[in-house]
């Protein structure tokens, strides 16, 4: 587990850009506060020695003329940091050669739910709940649309960038790029109900090669020809004569609602509940037996499964790899 503060350990341009101007900020707020106190206390001191007034002092053009430069050498430094931030936040990545490059497109569709992330690559066709998948490139930046299904969420990866606002009925765009590989916490920032606490994600920075494989077996579907072991086959036939359907995806098959996450690929997911819980079998079951014990208030209710179904739904969902 990294120790450091996540909005101080910096992984891409962007948040170094953020990371330089909030450090000079509090270095010059802190040298102002040395300041005022330091002199605070010198007048306090020389004051209690004093039986007598303090000579009074009705003013110094100079030093009226100090005290005015240097707030107004700081403001303007403030002011050159903070739209060299603002240039770097929204600077776009360089035109291909052939000169074919859209700025127009995006690279994900980022959706908030209560409590969850739906995550979409337009441009493949995969689609994937609170897990984003990205190469670790200093040259490559990822064009994100973000929006809402419901109510206004936050959109936060902290050691990648800034914030912005997921909005129902409203696209916001946001650059987001990742200089090293790694596992990067995002979170939503804007409280949208009971479980906001508990609607997380990570973006997984991989190298080229990774993130090319990660994407060639998202867009196979789980329905392959190989065989399912009887309790997996058991579970399947109970997926999809149970009411799961009537809230999740998997491609390949008739299951194709949108109200709860895609399930295709749901086995290769490392997280349960956007953060809640890892994706184990013990954990799964726990899941699968009473969500709203792990979860109060998501979608997802109890069903109060028997154990032999408990066991033959998580014989299947494990086999969505």
């Amino acid at each position: 587990m990294n120790s450091v503060i996540p909005v101080l350990d910096p992984a891409s341009p962007q948040a170094e850009a953020i990371n330089n101007l909030f450090l000079q900020v509090l270095l010059i707020s802190a040298v102002i506060f040395a300041i005022v106190s330091g002199l605070i206390l010198i007048a306090i001191s020389r004051g209690r020695r004093r039986d007598t007034l303090p000579e009074q002092d009705f003013g110094s053009e100079r030093s009226e003329i100090f005290w005015m430069i240097g707030p107004v050498i700081i403001v303007i430094w403030l002011v050159a940091i903070s739209a060299n931030l603002v240039i770097t936040l929204n600077a776009m990545p360089q035109a291909d050669p052939d000169g074919k490059t859209n700025f127009n497109d995006v690279d994900l569709i980022v959706t908030g739910h209560q409590w969850w992330w739906e995550v979409k690559y337009p441009k493949s066709g995969i689609i994937t709940a609170n897990e984003i998948h990205m190469p670790a490139d200093k040259d490559k930046k990822f064009r994100i649309l973000v929006t809402s299904a419901d109510v206004i969420h936050c959109f936060w990866v902290p050691q990648l960038g800034r914030k912005i606002d997921a909005i129902p009925g409203r696209d916001n765009y946001i650059w987001l790029q990742a200089t090293n590989p790694g596992s990067y916490q995002g979170r939503c920032s804007e409280y949208c109900g009971a479980q906001h606490a508990w609607m997380n994600f990570k973006v997984y920075a991989e190298t080229d090669k990774e993130f090319q494989t990660w994407q060639a077996n998202e867009k196979q579907a789980t329905e392959k020809s190989r065989l399912l072991s009887p309790l997996a086959t058991d579970g399947k036939k109970y997926f999809f004569q149970a009411t799961c359907p009537q809230c999740h995806t998997i491609q390949g098959t008739e299951a194709d609602a949108t109200i709860g996450p895609d399930l295709t690929h749901f086995a290769s997911r490392k997280e349960i509940g956007a953060g809640v819980i890892k994706n184990t079998s013990e954990n799964l079951a726990l899941w699968l037996k009473n969500p709203q014990a792990l979860k109060p208030g998501c979608k997802m209710p109890d069903f109060k499964l028997s154990d032999t179904n408990l066991k033959q739904l998580v014989a299947y969902l494990e086999t969505l790899e």
